[in-house]
């Protein structure tokens, strides 16, 4: 295999028109914030001053794909580097993950990335490719019709190795909104006999909860989100709050009014500004902007009830 570094410059630049260009800023908070972490100069590097990995030779094919990769391993305190390895087209495999799996087993095997399902169930593959985030398990290699194919880990997430985020904080917000049913007493789970039955929901209820129950958590939506790049902390993000829409349509929570007070909030709800990016991203074709607009209407609806219960000091986390 034909492996080299390439120039980082090129990925590291920001379009300062006012927002972020998705392609070629999508890093650079990250890389700011990686800089920080590890404790090297906050400059852009080019390719002289970055660290060359190792060639290899590869028989020449008349049809190769190409992978671009970013390469960090904060243990060893490298420098972040993008590595090129060329495969033959017919060794790659159909998928993106298929690609990535053979280069780790075949041509690196220090080379970092999630996997498990590798049927677009699970999540754990999400990563950026060419510039949006996606699941390489459902990526086509053939959807590149250049060949070349630019792999980062999920933006504004703090790097473990290579295409590997932290999702700590990802899951800690999706956590938080407390992600069950949540009833009083357990009242609904009981007949007129005091018996336990099962807990029924009508048809009509049922598909309240189409299109939101189908998320996978693969952050694919949440690390696309400037608001979200911009506060990480503080904003609960499109994933979290699709989630927590879920729950506020079930039927059978009896914790509506709390989980809505919960989210009445500055920087956990009201810090989405619309820009529809998380939509675009999902790769299992969902909405979470109508979700979390969905979520500012019930509050709209509900503000009373809301501010009683804040009165009351009463909170989500008391149930």
């Amino acid at each position: 295999m034909n492996m080299k570094t390439l120039n980082i410059e090129k990925w590291m630049k920001v379009n300062y028109t006012g927002s972020f260009n998705l392609h070629n800023g999508l890093y650079f908070k990250s890389y700011a914030r990686l800089v920080s972490k590890v404790g090297i100069s906050n400059h852009l590097y080019t390719s002289q001053e970055i660290k060359k990995e190792p060639s290899a030779s590869i028989k020449e094919d008349t049809k190769l794909i190409t992978f671009r990769i970013l390469k960090y391993n904060p243990i060893n305190k490298d420098l972040p580097r993008i590595v090129e390895y060329k495969l033959k087209i017919n060794e790659a495999g159909p998928m993106v993950l298929n690609g990535l799996i053979h280069i780790k087993n075949k041509v690196d095997s220090t080379l970092g990335f999630r996997k498990s399902c590798r049927e677009g169930i699970c999540g754990s593959c999400a990563m950026n490719i060419n510039g949006k985030n996606s699941l390489a398990c459902l990526t086509k290699i053939s959807s590149f019709s250049d060949g070349i194919i630019e792999l980062r880990p999920l933006p504004n997430q703090y790097i473990i190795k290579d295409l590997i985020p932290d999702m700590t904080n990802f899951y800690n917000q999706y956590k938080s909104i407390k992600p069950w049913l949540i009833q009083s007493n357990g009242k609904h789970n009981l007949d007129t006999t005091g018996k336990k039955i099962e807990n029924l929901q009508s048809i009509e209820d049922r598909k309240k909860l189409d299109s939101l129950y189908e998320c996978i958590l693969c952050a694919c939506c949440s690390t696309s989100c400037p608001s979200y790049w911009w506060n990480p902390d503080y904003y609960l993000g499109p994933a979290a709050l699709l989630q927590a829409y879920r729950w506020i349509s079930d039927s059978r929570d009896d914790s509506k009014l709390q989980r809505l007070m919960y989210l009445n909030d500055t920087m956990k709800l009201y810090r989405c500004h619309e820009i529809f990016n998380c939509t675009s991203a999902c790769p299992k074709g969902l909405n979470p902007a109508s979700a979390i607009s969905n979520i500012k209407t019930e509050i709209q609806k509900n503000i009373e009830e809301i501010q009683k219960l804040e009165s009351e000091d009463c909170d989500i986390n008391s149930n």
